[in-house]
């Protein structure tokens, strides 16, 4: 059943392609030919110009012609060496490439096949960091008959132009959008009406991406009709079309959600739309053109995603929260049926839309690489890993906890099984006092726990001594994503766990990150080995124990600011301020109503007010959350009084329900401009007074 779904989705897809006649004559004529013309094949286009479209023609072409091709995919390839050989011998397998007795290097196996060969790399754009190792050290030891395409959002770099070899080498094409005659053609193919092809042909500028979702506007609204001036944001203009004839609001949630997480699952869809089966949704979300199949369920394109994202979280911030929590909940879920679920774990750290928690994850890299326990032959090979990175003396002391506790090893492998790196995840217990007392690094957290922090009856702490990947270290990457990663994975499924310690190079770094993710700087357990200084970053699970911190994330997961103050230093005590300084606050808390991080950071969160809500020593998500509810229940009695239910409705499409520009919210409101600013004024000026008053007579 499987095989004939593909071979028909193939010739659905064949039977829509139209145009890059050029690309396709350049390319088949250099298959066809007796002596390559040329080696490489450079294929850039902005997002949605059909460049993975051209590769699967490309891939068609070879197969016809009784050539084998093999498509690497950049976003599957950690962006090193190492990573782009097991990525591409893992497509070699996929390719039903027999192997090759002896031949675990993917250029041997490439070497070994007889005659010509087609390497196909997409979203080369995810391996600008390798561009020189493949033009200077993977290329040249291809099988010179070998046809190689790297196809990009970029034009090839100026080293590929300036070296005289490569340029006579390689050939560059730029995709753009489709001429008419192309964009028409595809219309007809897909059954529009030629009466409608003038007016799509104008709004989309044969940009095939719109043009897809163009055509899918008409299947479910026949009456639409493509007017007005084309915007710079052409696929953001024709998601909000799309969505607003979708046959029901589920539709709608459904494409919103698919948005919303990193893959979108039959379970997971019936969780984020509550509803109690999902399978039709589902299926008709995976026939969207926007929408793509992976093998852990459906994700949309990239430009799709970040248009519908960005759409919801203004449009209804509500429904943006009430998503991701009802992911968080469903993630939280699955890891307390399966805790050793480790895409679980990767699902619900890409909850996280803050833009610098976002880039320490290469979430598609990461998707190939699995973790287990080490193997008896592998310990060399570990200890060898931080001789390299930390030099003799830290691999001395790795060598000591291997022996003395190897259950805290885990390492991550590539799909070949190879070791890309490790984490060390060591219990700081009496039985093993010798050995946490000679490394400098448990010593530190050790005696940190017998003078500031001692352990109850069945308690036990934990330190992440070593993590490293293979060839980048603790920089990011792949397998430091997968590493951390995992370390949450440890600490929230360890037994009675009271301390964790977490031991990094570059503290400075990852401090401003770590921090937002609630651990705190200690340097008292800062230590030194073979001449290198590492900074330790700490976790009270007694203050605030698992369940607590999953609640804190939930809260700072659609933040877009970090959370940049360690977590003791965030208790204060109820600030006091003058009647200008509170209103100010007053002010600035209303226009960020919609954002918990900064929220936390106004001073209201430090007021009399928040503090009788919530305590003294509440840590800032909850500050937000009750910062958030006071200049609520502020504002809601306004639109009990129709005197007052205008400065009610000014507030409400200023701040509850942002427009994006005040002119927006005028309209909103039904209001001239001048006259919506002015009930605007008069309605701050009503919350300010009110709270106030509370503020200043202890209520």
């Amino acid at each position: 059943m499987a095989s004939r779904l593909a071979d028909r989705l193939a010739a659905a897809r064949r039977r829509s392609f139209v145009g890059r006649a050029q690309e396709l004559a350049l390319f088949r004529s250099a298959l066809a030919a007796p002596e390559l013309p040329f080696y490489v094949l450079h294929i850039s286009g902005p997002g949605g110009v059909g460049k993975t479209t051209l590769l699967s023609e490309f891939a068609r072409l070879s197969q016809e012609a009784g050539i084998p091709a093999v498509l690497v995919d950049g976003r599957d390839a950690d962006p090193s060496p190492d990573g782009f050989l097991r990525a591409l011998r893992q497509a070699l397998g996929q390719h039903n490439e027999p192997p090759v007795q002896g031949a675990d290097d993917p250029l041997t196996a490439l070497a070994a096949r007889p005659g010509r060969r087609v390497l196909l790399v997409d979203t080369y754009e995810s391996l600008t960091s390798l561009d020189r190792w493949l033009r200077e050290t993977f290329l040249p030891q291809l099988p010179d008959d070998t046809l190689v395409a790297l196809a990009g959002r970029h034009p090839p770099s100026a080293d590929w132009r300036a070296d005289p070899g490569w340029q006579e080498l390689t050939r560059s094409v730029q995709l753009t959008n489709f001429d008419q005659s192309e964009a028409r053609d595809y219309l007809t193919r897909r059954n529009v009406p030629a009466d409608r092809h003038a007016s799509i042909l104008r709004f989309t500028r044969g940009h095939p991406l719109a043009l897809s979702l163009a055509v899918e506007i008409l299947t479910q609204q026949p009456d639409m009709r493509f007017e007005g001036e084309t915007t710079p944001d052409l696929v953001k203009v024709l998601l909000e079309r799309f969505l607003e004839g979708v046959p029901t609001s589920l539709h709608r949630g459904a494409v919103e959600a698919c948005a919303m997480v990193r893959a979108t699952t039959e379970p997971l869809l019936a969780t984020l739309l509550n509803v109690p089966d999902a399978g039709e949704l589902f299926q008709w979300l995976r026939q969207r053109s926007f929408v793509e199949v992976g093998p852990r369920g459906l994700f949309p394109h990239d430009l799709a995603r970040e248009a519908l994202e960005a759409d919801l979280k203004w449009r209804n911030h509500e429904q943006y929260v009430l998503l991701n929590r009802r992911a968080h909940h469903y993630y939280v879920g699955r890891m307390k049926i399966d805790p050793d679920d480790e895409h679980n774990y990767l699902d619900f750290v890409f909850l996280h839309k803050n833009p610098v928690i976002r880039s320490i994850f290469i979430w598609d890299g990461m998707s190939g690489l699995r973790t287990d326990r080490p193997r008896p032959d592998e310990w060399p090979e570990l200890v060898a890993m931080v001789a390299q990175h930390e030099g003799a003396e830290a691999a001395h002391l790795a060598e000591m906890w291997f022996t003395c506790q190897p259950e805290s090893v885990i390492v991550a492998r590539d799909a070949g099984g190879r070791v890309m790196g490790f984490i060390s995840f060591i219990m700081l217990r009496e039985a093993d006092l010798i050995a946490v007392q000679a490394d400098p690094g448990t010593a530190a957290a050790w005696r940190y726990l017998q003078t500031r922090a001692p352990l109850r009856p069945g308690e036990v702490a934990s330190a992440v001594r070593f993590w490293m990947a293979r060839d980048t270290y603790q920089a990011i990457s792949p397998t430091q994503g997968v590493l951390w990663v995992t370390a949450a994975r440890l600490v929230l499924t360890a037994s009675q766990l009271a301390r964790s310690f977490h031991a990094f190079s570059d503290p400075a770094f990852w401090q401003p990150i770590l921090l937002h993710l609630d651990l705190e700087r200690l340097p008292q357990a800062d230590f030194e080995v073979g001449g290198r200084r590492y900074g330790v970053f700490t976790h009270d699970w007694r203050a605030r124990p698992v369940e607590a911190w999953l609640a804190l994330l939930a809260e700072r997961e659609v933040s877009e600011q970090l959370v940049t103050e360690s977590p003791a230093a965030m208790r204060t005590p109820p600030t006091a301020m003058g009647e200008a300084e509170f209103a100010a606050a007053v002010r600035a808390a209303l226009r960020d109503l919609t954002s918990p991080a900064a929220l936390a950071s106004n001073p209201l969160a430090g007021s009399r007010l928040v503090a009788a809500r919530v305590g003294a020593q509440a840590r800032p998500a909850e500050r937000s959350t009750a910062l958030r509810a006071l200049l609520l229940e502020t504002i809601e009695p306004l639109k009990e009084s129709p005197r007052d239910l205008k400065l009610y409705r000014a507030l409400y499409h200023a701040f509850i329900r942002p427009a994006p520009s005040q002119e927006l919210a005028s309209e909103q409101a039904d209001v001239p401009f001048s006259t919506f600013r002015r009930h605007l004024k008069e309605g701050i000026q009503r919350v300010t007074a009110e709270l106030w008053a509370r503020e200043t007579s202890g209520e």
